[in-house]
């Protein structure tokens, strides 16, 4: 008898990658015999992702059509070949189940894959769901969703189980204060220009404290020479800088406070590592919604937040001397995300994959 198949699609930033790949560990290891297939957009970084951990990827051309400008006509020109190449994998593959995990990449495999009869399941990581996801609530048998809130928009097929993120990350223990401040400084997957930009920007008035200050910063591949050195050029001497930290947990466990977007698997990632936070919302996200995830953060005091809008160097500035001078107020945040923190949240996507599989077509 030939194995299960399940394909888990979705895309574009690393921030759908990491929740299928956790899926996708635990449901092998639940059901070992079962093969994974991931399916997701040809971009590089999404390869080298998929690369690093031995994935069965299969590359999908495909661009989001949101907020695109003149650039949908060509978004809108690759979907009937998107469309094709996924009736082309379902049919080759033949999966039992498919998953998708936000992000357009998603769309057209898992909408296909529920009008011929193949069982589906749906990850909603934001608040407010995305467009793909919304118009694919109508076909899909269930959804998986991070937060309370989303309920009402999945119309009864909707269950809470947490968004979910690499076990290391749920692992790490609590960093011990001292008179240092250790800051990790990431804009998602690709780097943020506007963080690399306005945090550099501020060292200049942070010049007092840099025997004090830790500077852990990832950049994205087009900043990197030139934000590395602008902590040389201010005097910065205990920095780390780097396109891309493959092994983010390890730098979650020895930071104290961590500068970031506010995208659905960043804010997951600090749940589950119960890291406190500065959020800065990416300000063109699609509806808005890093600064709706962000608001669920700060209305338990579990982060704050500083817009776009009003992130100057002075602001910053003042805010991380804040959090030097009330410590206290880090470990106190930590605390607050507790009423978040759902445990097993791949481990029980998982058990309802399973499910989905058992009911069959």
């Amino acid at each position: 008898m030939n194995p299960r198949k399940v394909i888990i699609s979705g895309g574009g930033t690393g921030g759908h990658l990491y929740p299928a790949l956790a899926v996708g560990e635990k449901l092998k290891a639940k059901d070992p015999p079962t093969e994974i297939f991931f399916v997701g957009s040809s971009r590089l970084l999404e390869k080298s992702i998929m690369e690093r951990y031995q994935a069965n990827f299969i590359p999908l051309k495909i661009e989001g059509i949101k907020g695109k400008g003149l650039k949908i006509i060509k978004s809108l020109a690759l979907l009937p070949y998107s469309f094709l190449k996924s009736l082309f994998i379902l049919m080759r593959l033949k999966p039992a189940l498919v998953v998708g995990v936000g992000g357009y990449s998603s769309g057209p495999i898992v909408l296909l894959a529920s009008w011929i009869g193949i069982p589906t399941l749906i990850m909603e990581q934001n608040l407010k769901p995305g467009l793909t996801n919304r118009l694919l609530i109508h076909w899909v048998r269930r959804a998986v969703l991070a937060f309370e809130g989303s309920l009402p928009y999945f119309k009864g097929k909707g269950q809470v189980m947490g968004n979910p993120t690499r076990d290391e990350f749920y692992s790490l223990s609590k960093k011990e204060r001292n008179h240092n401040l250790s800051l990790l400084i990431f804009g998602g997957s690709q780097g943020s220009h506007f963080l690399n930009k306005r945090v550099t920007k501020s060292l200049a008035l942070l010049s007092q404290y840099k025997r004090n200050l830790r500077f852990v910063h990832q950049t994205g591949e087009n900043d990197y020479e030139w934000v590395k050195e602008s902590y040389t050029s201010h005097g910065f001497t205990d920095v780390t800088v780097s396109p891309y930290f493959f092994n983010m947990p390890d730098y979650f466990q020895s930071s104290d406070l961590i500068i970031c977007r506010s995208g659905a698997t960043t804010i997951a990632e600090l749940i589950a590592a119960r890291k406190a936070s500065l959020l800065v919302p990416f300000a063109e996200a699609s509806e808005n919604h890093q600064l709706i995830n962000a608001r669920e953060l700060e209305r338990v005091q579990g982060a704050e937040i500083l817009t776009e809008e009003d992130f100057t160097p002075e602001a910053f500035a003042e805010r991380i001397r804040d959090f030097m001078s009330h410590k206290d107020k880090i470990n106190q945040m930590e605390h607050n995300l507790e009423s978040f923190k759902k445990e097993n949240s791949a481990e029980k996507i998982a058990d309802l994959c399973l499910e989905l599989m058992k009911e069959g077509r």
